[in-house]
């Protein structure tokens, strides 16, 4: 690729960000697709579907909390070196970037192993009970196997993506998703595996996205290059500081999807089963809802980055406006099909006519606020682009630990019963995205519009 295409402060931004977003759009679609497809397989076998459905939802916030510690060392380390890059400044980006790839690959040993004999505990500790824990064990220890991968093709993708490759990074994420889409009918069915099948399809497919991503950045074509194993420790701290925005936010959805399934089964009466389920698929929706928008301001977090490193604020202003306008129309698109056909979207991962119609209704109150979802992601995303870790761990923090939780533990109590669980999330998206774009334009957007710098609280690392 020309030296050009990585140098964001020339051209048009929206471009810019849409040659960049384009790809990785399409990537995060696929690497959804490891566990959608799983879901789907699972969900339909013949028999025992709907109970194993309920069972791989016990483990979506472990397999979420695996993803924090991904997010914990990308979002800092890519953000950092795109800033140092922008500065000129090759040898620090670099340095950084083996400092992230050196504590991913320490982080997932120590998960590995820490996952896997506690898996048991964690898993019963999360709701599973004498029908539900079994599947969930089968299915997570195996995929816990894989850890190390895992934190390599999620973490470094965005090294590949912050360079100007987002077509490379996009491989990254086909290649496995390629072979995940081939090996789960042979392991589930063929096999005779279950979910266990499924499980090990997704570690084989993760490892082969790992390696290309590794082959890549250590070979000659992109600005940086993976040189070595090493830590700078000052560049850790500032990695973490930063990275804690992304690691918080996937943490707390871990531990609050862990509440809410609690909460589903306290109060489900009956259909405590099914309502887990019925979470599960919705979480599975919420996924590719996402999907269009996260990778806008993944592209968007890239191109600010690049033009605050070398000061050129008007631009960022305009990645900022691009960002924010372009995910809120692909939201309320997303808003009006999850409203109008929840139960034809549902039907995708399942054939149980009970879970299909219990999933249509909770999803209809869980979705109700979705375009404010635009105004949370363009404030945090600008948050951690411009290295402003205060304001983007807090606002990482306000929806999930401030509104969800308190509000998923108080609703159902005081008259809406179990709807309170999806009542939680409506009132967090409409509060927590309001408040954290308000203040990302008063902080940042209008300063930035000026040609000025937005004060000092996020000097470039």
């Amino acid at each position: 690729m020309p030296a050009e295409k990585s140098d964001f402060s020339q051209g048009k931004v929206s471009r810019i960000i849409i040659r960049l977003g384009l790809p990785i759009i399409l990537a995060e679609f696929v690497h959804v697709l490891y566990n959608i497809v799983d879901r789907m397989y699972i969900g339909h076998m013949p028999q025992g579907g709907t109970l194993a459905l309920s069972g791989l939802g016990l483990s979506f916030p472990l397999i979420t909390l695996i993803g924090a510690f991904a997010n914990l060392c990308s979002t800092g380390g890519s953000t950092l070196s795109t800033i140092a890059r922008g500065q000129g400044d090759l040898k620090k980006a670099e340095d950084i970037m083996s400092t992230a790839f050196t504590a991913l690959l320490s982080i997932g040993a120590f998960l590995t192993v820490t996952l896997f004999l506690t898996a048991p505990v964690t898993l019963r500790l999360l709701g599973g009970d004498e029908e539900t824990l079994p599947v969930a064990l089968s299915y997570f220890r195996i995929y816990v196997a894989g850890t190390i991968p895992v934190l390599i093709s999620l973490g470094m993708n965005s090294f590949i993506n912050s360079q100007g490759f987002p077509r490379v990074g996009m491989m990254t994420v086909l290649i496995g998703a390629a072979l995940n889409i081939l090996l789960d009918p042979l392991f589930i069915y063929v096999f005779n595996m279950g979910v266990r099948g499924a499980a090990a399809a997704t570690v084989i497919s993760q490892t082969a996205g790992a390696v290309w991503a590794l082959r890549f950045l250590c070979g000659s074509k992109p600005p940086l290059r993976l040189r070595r194993l090493h830590i700078n420790r000052s560049y850790l701290l500032d990695i973490f500081k930063l990275g804690v925005t992304g690691f918080t936010f996937k943490v707390t959805n871990s531990l609050t999807q862990a509440l809410v399934n609690i909460m589903l089964k306290s109060w489900g009466g009956p259909l405590s089963t099914l309502y887990v389920g019925a979470m599960g698929l919705i979480n599975s929706l919420r996924e590719v809802m996402s999907l269009p928008v996260s990778g806008l301001t993944a592209a968007g977090q890239s191109v600010m980055s690049y033009n605050y490193g070398a000061k050129l604020y008007p631009r960022v202003s305009e990645s900022i406006r691009f960002t924010f306008f372009g995910g809120l129309a692909i939201n309320i698109i997303a808003w009006v099909l999850a409203l109008l056909i929840p139960d034809r979207l549902a039907g995708i991962f399942t054939s149980d006519p009970e879970l299909i119609r219990l999933t249509g209704k909770c999803a209809r109150i869980f979705f109700g606020a979705f375009p404010f979802m635009a105004l949370q992601n363009t404030g945090q995303s600008t948050f951690v682009a411009l290295n402003y870790p205060k304001h983007a761990l807090f606002f990482s923090m306000l929806r999930k630990v401030v509104l969800v939780a308190p509000m998923t533990l108080l609703l159902p109590g005081i008259g809406l019963g179990v709807n309170g669980v999806f009542w939680a999330e409506f009132i967090s998206q409409l509060v927590g995205g309001t408040a954290s774009f308000t203040t990302m334009y008063r902080v940042i957007w209008r300063k930035m519009r000026t040609g000025t710098e937005a004060g000092q609280a996020g000097p470039p690392a």
